[in-house]
């Protein structure tokens, strides 16, 4: 009985270990990130989704709907919990986007070009890689989910994967966009026991990188907040890709714009006792 036991326990754990970051679905495989585990629905989904839990050194710190076409996130779903710290210096990039074979933790590109001879070519077939973000003119590396949302040196760490970067106009990513992130969110969020926050890109007409990057003519983010049982909140807030300015929304007003921009069908970001007004 007890060697039964055993071998049930080695197969879970391999079973574990097979939720690595390109997963099926986020319901079964990293659900935390979302408020009542429940993800964004299908009005958001690309072409060629990819689902990944953003996994750094062995823990999920939050999920990302990729987009394997476009060479950008649709968004990142996390939860806020802010906190001072370094600012890391290291991209990364995600192996398990190339396949299910490669480490299922974020990785350096010399990782991965030295350690498991994947070629630059290869990997740059599935993902933006760190030359597609270079020489950029009034464009740079903007995160949908910020390093300064989070309070430690690994959950910071693992925002700077490029499955979580998009091109963003460079005065609103140091401007509008910034002091969004970093002073209304800090306002909105006071009482806040939880908050479970959506940041996407919409794609827009124009590339970066021989048209290897697209450039998302918006960028949103949506929080709902939890105070206490009886009392939940919530915001959003949207701009477009080439003007310094952020404009606050309710959850609703967003959700409806979002149908509008993607045309795929009404957008749910949050469960619905998550409030829209």
């Amino acid at each position: 009985m007890l060697g039964l036991l055993l071998l049930l326990q080695v197969l879970a754990s391999c079973l574990w270990l097979g939720h690595g970051e390109v997963v099926n679905s986020f319901e079964t495989s990293c659900p935390q990130f979302f408020f009542r585990e429940i993800p964004p629905n299908e009005a958001l989904e690309p072409q060629k989704p990819a689902w990944i839990c953003q996994r750094y050194q062995n823990q999920y710190y939050f999920a990302t709907l990729y987009d394997r076409k476009m060479r950008i996130p649709v968004y990142s779903a996390y939860i806020y919990q802010p906190g001072p710290g370094k600012r890391p210096k290291t991209w990364l990039v995600e192996p398990q986007l190339i396949g299910p074979t490669y480490p299922k933790t974020m990785e350096k590109e010399w990782t991965l070009l030295n350690r498991y001879n994947v070629t630059l070519e290869k990997l740059s077939q599935s993902q933006a890689i760190l030359q597609d973000y270079k020489n950029l003119t009034g464009l740079n590396r903007g995160h949908l989910n910020p390093n300064g949302h989070h309070d430690d040196y690994s959950s910071r760490m693992a925002t700077f994967t490029l499955t979580n970067i998009v091109p963003q106009d460079e005065k609103l990513n140091g401007g509008a966009w910034n002091n969004y992130e970093q002073q209304t969110m800090i306002r909105r969020t006071q009482g806040c026991k939880t908050t479970y926050v959506v940041v996407g890109a919409v794609p827009g007409n124009n590339y970066i990188a021989k048209g290897r990057v697209n450039k998302p003519s918006h960028l949103w983010s949506a929080a709902c907040c939890v105070v206490d049982n009886s009392y939940i909140k919530a915001w959003a807030v949207i701009a477009e890709n080439d003007k310094n300015q952020v404009e606050l929304l309710t959850l609703g007003e967003l959700e409806d714009t979002l149908t509008e921009l993607y045309g795929r069908g009404q957008v749910s970001l949050f469960d619905s006792d998550c409030p829209r007004e």
